[in-house]
């Protein structure tokens, strides 16, 4: 058994005491892996982000239009700084505009045109039909019951009490995905502490 494996044994162990209540080792756990977290996301940025994008077009291809996104970044950074906060909002404003136009029209056309398209399309026959009559069933009544504009009374009210059972299976099934994620990760650490660390389990 080698000393990473103690190592991770532990703090594993340290994340688990907290389903016993916040303690030191919880905390200790908690801060280390933020920390190394922190470092290696900034490893990877200087590496993967800062040198190929800035440094080497600055320094070899002497392309001063680099500073521009480079001072931006730095303006960023002031927001370590209360006077400064003023300044950082220019670059974030920048940014989130930037990002708005490019990220804006490929989720209409990926999200809401695609479901427009699924749900205006031909019935396929069998038990196609019954797939795309649920589409077609949810959409319309999901769209009402997040149209406010009138009262959710007489047919309208009915699509919309409809919708909302729609709205429930679809946060239901994200839940059960995202628990059933987080069960996935519980049982890769229980079988590394039975087999890897105590050997409790035979190995794969």
């Amino acid at each position: 058994m080698t000393l990473q494996t103690w190592i991770a044994a532990f703090l594993t162990l340290c994340v688990f005491s907290f389903l016993y209540k916040d303690n030191p080792f919880y905390r200790f756990a908690e801060h280390l892996f933020v920390g190394a977290a922190a470092g290696y996301l900034l490893a990877v940025q200087w590496q993967n982000v800062l040198i190929p994008n800035v440094w080497t077009p600055l320094l070899h291809d002497h392309k001063l239009v680099v500073l521009i996104p480079l001072a931006l970044g730095l303006m960023m950074l002031a927001r370590a700084w209360d006077k400064g906060a003023g300044i950082a909002r220019w670059s974030l404003a920048f940014y989130v505009g930037i990002y708005s136009g490019v990220a804006i029209p490929g989720y209409m056309q990926a999200q809401i045109f695609a479901q427009l398209a699924d749900a205006a399309k031909p019935f396929a026959p069998g038990w196609g039909a019954v797939n795309s009559a649920l589409v077609l069933v949810g959409l319309l009544t999901v769209l009402a019951y997040f149209f406010f504009s009138a009262p959710h009374k007489g047919v309208h009210g009915a699509g919309a009490r409809v919708g909302i059972y729609f709205l429930m299976v679809a946060f239901g099934a994200s839940f059960g995905y995202t628990v059933m994620a987080r069960v996935s990760l519980l049982i890769a650490r229980v079988q590394f502490l039975l087999r890897d660390w105590l050997h409790v389990l035979p190995g794969p």
